[in-house]
């Protein structure tokens, strides 16, 4: 391990984020002169902190004791391997085409499992002009609503956020060859071929 390569990685890191030393120690309740000692390399975090610290700064913990971000290998923008995520805290929406770790409120996010439509969750499809409305017999109660819509073709994403109370139908432009996704609060993410 080479402690002034993992250090400049520390402070890149920190400063990327906005963060002072002062911050990142108040976050992991130490005081600012270990976060300098970490980051001038000399010192590494205990074991114990290291998860705590990849989850201020962002990364995995194997990035951390690497000292080197390493870039996932390039996807050729294949719009297909989208995976979405929703965020257990905040319930903000992610989505991606690449291996990459998600993080969203200082957690790591795992992709959803689209499961095939069930009776519960199927749309109708109409045409209306020059888009497809979509229509889903979904109840939008507080705890139990579609969270989102979306529809992957091979070069886009469209993705519309319902919220609860509100009308369980979208409007996307036509496309040919795509999927349809809907993500419900209680049971998940379904595709729809």
């Amino acid at each position: 391990m080479d402690l002034n390569q993992n250090g400049k990685l520390l402070a890149d890191l920190r400063k990327a984020k906005g963060m002072t030393q002062k911050q990142v120690a108040e976050r992991l309740g130490v005081v600012p002169k270990t976060v300098s000692k970490w980051e001038t390399g000399h010192g590494f975090p205990e074991v114990s902190m290291l998860s705590a610290l990849a989850d201020v700064l962002g990364v995995s913990e194997r990035m951390l004791l690497a000292g080197r971000l390493v870039p996932n290998a390039e996807e050729m923008g294949n719009m297909r391997r989208t995976k979405f995520y929703v965020c257990p805290t905040c319930h903000g929406i992610l989505q991606g085409t690449g291996a990459g770790q998600v993080i969203c409120c200082g957690k790591p996010v795992a992709p959803l499992t689209a499961q095939p439509s069930d009776g519960a969750h199927g749309p109708r499809i109409s045409v209306i002009e020059d888009d497809y409305y979509i229509e889903l017999d979904h109840e939008m109660e507080k705890d139990h609503f579609i969270r989102f819509v979306a529809y992957v073709s091979y070069d886009r994403v469209l993705t519309v956020r319902l919220y609860p109370e509100g009308n369980a139908a979208v409007r996307f432009p036509k496309m040919h060859g795509g999927k349809l996704y809907c993500c419900c609060s209680k049971h998940g993410l379904f595709v729809y071929s």
